[in-house]
């Protein structure tokens, strides 16, 4: 009889630091999980070959490298055909970093500190396209990361959009994945994708860690905004549940 193949899906991740001890703990982290298969670690200097060569799916890439440091490396990778999804990892979480990440088109922002579960749900989340944010990060970001000048730009932004899409994108920027958006808004998953599809082309941004910048910029996300759209702490599961993150981008599966 053949041999069943087997039906889990596995990340490749490379993952790119100065440090060789973190690099090994991060990777010691990863390969915990079945699914996740850390198929190389480097320095700055080595990245463009590596993830040419490797073709991984998701790449972790440190901010601050005596060689190359990631902002710079960044741009370049997501230029190459068919890139990978890219999130920064580093010990700060200074707001420069964060917004000119965000703006170079970066799929998520992690501190070397992340938990290790959290760490393990954000490369899934990265790996199907979803953007992953550090608690903390997301504490910044909700708590008003940018001046009244890119916020007036970001409600102009959402003034394009249909009511039913500025809901949508207040799920969004709640962290929500399509599932859980179709669920709120009782429409099919491939609805919600398509939805989420025409937001981001029609306040033009490149990810949903982007327009989660839009929807805070816009004021979506505000304690009132919640309320409008449903999403109520008497509407999420219980902070226990295995299966659901507690803070918005931690995964988005």
């Amino acid at each position: 009889m053949p041999a069943t193949a087997d039906p889990t899906p596995r990340f490749r991740v490379l993952l790119v630091d100065d440090e060789r001890l973190i690099r090994s703990g991060l990777a010691l982290i990863l390969r915990s999980a079945d699914d996740i298969e850390v198929v190389a670690t480097c320095e700055g200097g080595e990245a463009m070959e590596a993830v040419r060569r490797l073709r991984p799916d998701v790449v972790l890439l440190d901010i601050r490298m005596p060689d190359i440091d990631g902002l710079t490396l960044l741009p370049r990778i997501l230029e190459l055909p068919g890139p990978p999804h890219v999130a920064m990892l580093t010990t700060f979480d200074h707001d420069d970093y964060l917004s000119r990440a965000i703006a170079l088109g970066a799929g998520g922002f992690l501190l070397k500190d992340t938990e290790p579960d959290t760490l393990i749900r954000s490369v899934r989340a990265l790996a199907t396209g979803a953007g992953c944010l550090s608690p903390s990060v997301v504490r910044r970001l909700h708590g008003g990361l940018t001046p009244d000048a890119r916020a007036q730009a970001a409600t102009e932004a959402v003034a394009r959009l249909t009511p039913r899409e500025r809901e949508v994108l207040g799920y969004i920027g709640q962290g929500l994945s399509n599932g859980e958006i179709g669920a709120r808004m009782h429409f099919s998953v491939a609805t919600a994708k398509d939805d989420v599809s025409t937001i981001l082309g029609k306040i033009d941004v490149a990810n949903r860690v982007q327009a989660a910048v839009i929807a805070e910029r816009a004021g979506l996300l505000a304690p009132d905004a919640e309320q409008a759209t449903g999403n109520s702490a008497h509407d999420r599961e219980p902070a226990g549940n295995p299966h659901r993150p507690t803070t918005p981008w931690e995964v988005r599966p």
